[in-house]
């Protein structure tokens, strides 16, 4: 074993000893990182000769919304600025709006065969094809964000939402939480579940599986057809995301109504990358492109929650004749039971969705107790002391 002796030049006393700790400290990092460079060799040595040195890639992603939606669109936009910077150019993003490719629904298909490298979409969108990938979005009367970001990154979700796409050769992570959702636009009050029967929404994911089994004619329509299908009666009610950008689309302009959320607690979007592509990429740069991924989609939830605030605000000072409602327990209840009625189907038939359910109540069971003690405790006293 090698020995090394350090000699503090002749400096007045406290600065020579700080100088020769920091000496010391610069050292021990340099061996430690040796020694987790020797500890990973084998692996970075195989991607290595697989790339040149400095060598530059370009990955192609589309992402479902249009051209420079707010919010939802900014974040693969920053993912892309951010594996630029970070890569000191080696690694850089195209990004296709829906506008570009054609197909806003059809982002998984074209990430599985390689037509693009990535994609930025929602998860639950391709429930048609995969039923379990509806549960890495949101599930109604779910986790709250901080609750599923928890589940995700501590307990099995990563795990179990890798475990559904491994088969079609695709990598998924979290890609951006907008917060609990409103429960929608409406042209009429709902007071009982008789008046959801016929009601035309456009609502996706399990959440419109729920209304469905209560009579709803339930619809899922590309983001830019929205406002022009409300106007014009196509459908009598419609969610979309939360005041952030609600207010936006102008849906206060043509619907007096607006619903609080019960059905999308926690939506999480979704990064999508081909693995064949990954694979390919050297370690260094998958590792980058993971960082800059989990933070963009960080990045959105606090934009998120941020505009949505301002907007709440908005609604309040400038739209006043917006009618806040909060759905009937009647109402409420038929939903809770008839979203219940659904998951134990899919257990029944789907041993992967029976143990996704599993993963996700046994952890909800733990992390809203915690939820109530904290943060539900503490608004409740602040509210109790306001009343006083």
């Amino acid at each position: 074993m090698n020995h090394f002796q350090f000699s503090a030049p002749a400096l007045p006393g406290g600065l020579a000893r700080k100088v020769a700790q920091l000496t010391c400290v610069s050292l021990f990092g340099f061996l430690l990182a040796c020694n987790d460079k020797s500890a990973e060799s084998a692996s970075s040595d195989t991607a290595a000769a697989k790339t040149a040195p400095g060598e530059k890639f370009e990955l192609k992603l589309a992402e479902t919304w249009q051209p420079n939606f707010p919010i939802f669109g900014d974040t693969p936009q920053r993912l892309a600025d951010n594996v630029e910077k970070m890569s000191g150019g080696r690694l850089t993003i195209k990004i296709d709006s829906a506008n570009k490719h054609k197909s806003p629904f059809g982002v998984f298909d074209m990430v599985k065969s390689g037509q693009y490298d990535m994609g930025h979409s929602a998860s639950y969108y391709w429930k048609g094809k995969i039923p379990t990938s509806m549960y890495f979005t949101t599930m109604p009367f779910g986790m709250i964000a901080p609750e599923q970001y928890a589940w995700f990154y501590y307990g099995d979700g990563m795990k179990l939402m890798q475990e559904v796409y491994d088969e079609h050769g695709v990598l998924s992570f979290p890609g951006g939480n907008t917060s609990n959702q409103m429960g929608g636009w409406f042209q009429k009050e709902i007071n009982t579940v008789e008046d959801l029967k016929g009601l035309k929404m456009r609502i996706p994911g399990f959440a419109g599986e729920v209304l469905a089994k209560l009579g709803v004619s339930v619809t899922n329509i590309a983001p830019g057809e929205l406002y022009t299908s409300l106007e014009r009666g196509t459908i009598d009610a419609l969610e979309w995301v939360g005041p952030a950008l609600d207010l936006r689309m102008g849906f206060q302009k043509i619907a007096p109504y607006y619903y609080t959320g019960w059905h999308e607690p926690a939506t999480e979007l979704q990064f999508l990358i081909n693995k064949q592509t990954m694979d390919k990429l050297p370690e260094d740069l998958q590792a980058i492109l993971k960082i800059a991924m989990r933070e963009a989609a960080y990045n959105m939830y606090v934009h998120s929650y941020y505009e949505s605030a301002e907007s709440w605000a908005s609604i309040q000072e400038e739209f006043p004749e917006v009618k806040i409602k909060t759905f009937p327990p009647e109402v409420m209840n038929a939903m809770r039971k008839a979203n219940q009625e659904l998951l134990d189907e899919e257990a029944k038939g789907n041993p992967m969705a029976k143990k996704i359910q599993a993963s996700q109540a046994e952890f909800l069971a733990k992390a809203r107790g915690w939820t109530k003690i904290s943060d539900s405790a503490y608004l409740k006293s602040q509210e109790e002391a306001d009343a006083q």
